[in-house]
């Protein structure tokens, strides 16, 4: 199957749905949310609820909305926007089997997640989100979302075998096909590559570019794929995207280099051929241009990053471990 832009950037940014909980409600509540730093997906399975972004107007939620955030406000959500709010941090550390209850009777339920991406990009996928995505239940394009959420709501009902790992698959499509949504829905965005996506005009030539990074495409190629004139397609690519269409070649090709850095033991050479630079020093300096360190350092500095990041994790469980031989000993000289 041919590849399309959407799925290798999120294949690129490694974006994987988290479910993180929920809470149940009922009555006049209101629960005050700090700033979350991440993209938040929720969905409201039963009742109706009021959500307010710092310094936006409300936006009223009914059953089966889906709403995705780009985590950069802090946010209300409430049953009575004359209650004040209570900090739900605190109502969600007292949750249980991952879900909260606040406020008296369960006449509202509120499902939510986070989505999860490499730390080198993730605003690659931020920087185009607008502060809030809202996919009413009525919406054309929800019909798949319902399905999906009454599916995810069956298996977080049961216990079956691999319920957890079909929830979060579940909770993954439904990302997936909110921003599919959102692209679909001809709303005014920022230029990007996601308006880049949404403009069907240049579409094909986005298809070519990710298909075939390492040929060098030239501006007629490209126009010619779109169906337009160098001049006309130039333009057009500029306004969606916000950088030339040779610009963003070039940042997709380092996009892909650093994950390839990352991930592999490729020798640089062979990656720069892959991504059709002639030559080592040639794709060296268009890195070093692009990301501000030479290929070699930026992967031995991830290297040392990840290394670290296991020497905490090692210490964290060794401390636990500690800790839990330390409980256990108390306890028996208690006894």
């Amino acid at each position: 199957m041919a590849t399309d832009p959407l799925s290798d950037t999120l294949t690129l940014l490694n974006a994987r749905c988290i479910l993180s909980g929920g809470f149940v409600s009922g009555g006049a509540w209101s629960l005050r949310f700090p700033k979350p730093d991440r993209i938040k997906i929720s969905a409201v399975a039963k009742g109706r609820c009021s959500l307010v972004l710092d310094g936006m107007e409300p936006i009223s939620l009914g059953a089966g909305d889906v709403v995705l955030l780009n985590g950069m406000h802090p946010f209300v959500l409430a049953s009575d926007l004359s209650v004040e709010p209570v900090d739900a941090v605190t109502v969600f550390s007292d949750r249980r089997g991952g879900t909260a209850r606040h406020g008296e009777g369960d006449d509202f339920f509120y499902l939510g997640g986070h989505i999860a991406l490499e730390s080198d990009g993730g605003d690659l996928l931020r920087d185009v989100l607008p502060p809030v995505i809202h996919i009413r239940a009525s919406a054309d394009e929800a019909t798949v979302l319902r399905w999906l959420l009454d599916q995810l709501m069956r298996e977080m009902a049961t216990e079956r075998p691999g319920a957890g790992l079909a929830s979060n698959q579940l909770a993954q499509l439904m990302f997936v096909q909110a921003l599919r949504a959102y692209v679909e829905a001809g709303e005014a965005m920022e230029a990007g590559w996601l308006r880049a996506i949404a403009d069907s005009r240049i579409a094909p030539a986005l298809r070519f570019m990710h298909n075939d990074p390492g040929r060098a495409w030239t501006l007629g190629e490209l126009a010619k794929a779109a169906g337009m004139s160098r001049t006309t397609f130039a333009l057009r690519f500029r306004q969606a995207a916000g950088v030339a269409p040779l610009g963003y070649l070039l940042g997709w090709r380092m996009h892909l280099a650093r994950r390839a850095l990352r991930e592999g033991k490729m020798p640089v050479s062979a990656l720069a051929l892959s991504l059709g630079y002639a030559s080592e020093s040639a794709f060296s300096n268009a890195f070093k241009r692009a990301v501000g360190i030479a290929p070699k350092r930026y992967r031995s500095s991830v290297m040392a990053s990840d290394d670290a990041a296991f020497d905490e994790e090692a210490d964290n469980i060794e401390r636990q471990a500690m800790t839990g031989s330390a409980t256990r000993l108390a306890l028996k000289v208690a006894s």
